[in-house]
């Protein structure tokens, strides 16, 4: 890179700010993908101004720049795949408002999720949007990528609870959308065209959320059954009774093979499918809506229903949920993970195809998520190491990608698409639908400097 350059960006963010050190870009050039890139100069931003001022140097310059929070996407949507400034924003920290009388909150970008919830739950209120990663994710990231996470099934995705942003665009300039009212229908809904655009559209450099009170208490149990069909009739019975959940999540026969042992409760010999279930609400209520649920499930091959009674409870049947990720290494030691979707009541079919892919294939497939959205989080466990594996996966992806969208599901249900899915884009999006996305990042973005490579093949 031009030494003008850094230069330049020593002058608007500070010497400190600005870092040429090999172990600075190393730390910055990948996300949770198995790729790496190294960027030129990494800058850490520390204010609105700060943004524009760099991303108007990369126009001058046509130099990529590469918006980051805590880098721990999916689907390389952080990486500098063609070098350039990557954009730190994690030094934008700040909670600049909790209103307590409208029930709303005010952001920087660099505010980790899980810190926001404990500071809004300390007021009577709830930000519900909890995605697995959110005790080191960042509200600007899960804006980029519109998290999700267990509770979507209840309460919805990060898309729901943006109120109203402050951008930097791809040419530098400051705009705000939105507000802080929860009507708002003036112009363009331009918010929700920046919830999820994976950094390519637009920076966000402030965050308006909306939060609820916080539901007085929760209950939680844990149901083993003897098929994977049990499970996903039950999710539909549940819903059929007018009883919104939560949470429902499943973990698959592969992934309870996985746990086995590792867990601090008994899981059946002919345990095929467990479904994570919590409610909450009043209290007086809850008690009522778990005895409606275990009647409406009782008919689909129930083996064991733990109930916990406390919070200590809670957590253990939670804990069976967070083993899962540590255990797969017992598996194989490298793991592609791919968040599909596809109807609730089409996830046995999804399952059964994904059994058939890894019998197929020969490579093990373990599989596990949000059973009432229908978000499957399919893990192929390989090893490296072995001779013609990486086409393998390649031809792995293909037909399980291929079996959501013929199920008419989507490639992605909150990890994005970033580099490692842009290839499989047309299997969900026609040409004409994949033209107009890119004639908006086009019009937004005329040189092209803003995460250029992500989304679609050729940007």
């Amino acid at each position: 890179m031009d030494k003008l350059v850094v230069k330049e960006l020593i002058n608007i963010a500070g010497r400190d700010n600005v870092s040429t050190a090999t172990s600075d870009k190393i730390t910055h050039s990948y996300d949770a993908t198995q790729q790496r890139y190294l960027p030129d100069v990494v800058v850490y931003a520390e204010t609105t101004e700060q943004v524009s001022l760099v991303v108007k140097l990369a126009n001058r310059w046509k130099i990529p720049v590469l918006p980051r929070g805590a880098g721990s996407g999916f689907t390389g949507g952080t990486l500098p795949v063609r070098g350039g400034i990557v954009l730190v924003l994690t030094r934008m920290n700040r909670i600049i408002d909790i209103d307590t009388e409208n029930l709303i909150a005010e952001v920087e970008p660099g505010v980790v999720t899980a810190e926001l919830q404990r500071q809004v739950e300390k007021l009577g209120l709830f930000y519900p949007p909890d995605p697995a990663s959110k005790e080191f994710s960042t509200l600007g990231g899960n804006v980029a990528e519109c998290a999700g996470g267990p509770r979507c099934v209840k309460y919805g995705v990060t898309k729901d609870y943006i109120l109203g942003l402050e951008v930097v665009t791809p040419t530098g300039d400051i705009i705000k959308t939105g507000g802080r009212t929860l009507k708002n229908v003036v112009g363009y809904d331009l918010t929700k065209l920046f919830v999820g655009s994976e950094g390519t559209l637009g920076i966000a450099t402030r965050i308006i959320v909306k939060l609820l009170p916080k539901p007085a208490a929760k209950k939680t149990m844990l149901v083993q059954f003897a098929s994977i069909d049990g499970a996903a009739q039950s999710v539909s019975a549940i819903i059929r009774a007018k009883i919104i959940p939560t949470t429902l999540e499943f973990l698959d026969a592969a992934t309870i093979n996985c746990i086995r042992g590792a867990s601090t409760l008994p899981l059946a010999k002919l345990c095929r499918a467990i479904l994570i279930i919590e409610v909450d609400g009043d209290a007086q209520v809850l008690d009522r809506q778990v005895r409606e649920i275990l009647a409406v499930i009782e008919p689909f091959g129930i083996l064991h229903t733990r109930i916990a009674e406390t919070e200590d409870e809670s957590e253990e049947i939670w804990q069976v949920r967070r083993i899962v990720s540590p255990s797969l290494r017992k598996v194989n030691p490298d793991k592609f993970n791919e968040d599909i979707v596809v109807p609730r009541s089409k996830v046995p079919d999804m399952i059964r195809a994904l059994e058939k892919i890894s019998l197929d294939y020969g490579v093990p497939i373990v599989n596990f998520g949000h059973a009432g959205d229908g978000n499957i989080h399919v893990n192929v466990m390989v090893d490296l190491r072995e001779d013609g594996m990486p086409e393998k996966i390649d031809k792995v992806m293909d037909e399980v990608f291929s079996a959501a969208v013929k199920l008419k599901g989507a490639i992605s249900g909150e990890h994005g698409i970033g580099t490692s899915k842009a290839k499989y884009l047309q299997m969900e999006l026609d040409v004409a639908t994949i033209a107009y996305m890119q004639r908006i990042k086009a019009a937004l973005d005329p040189n092209n400097v803003l995460n250029p490579g992500k989304i679609f093949l050729v940007t």
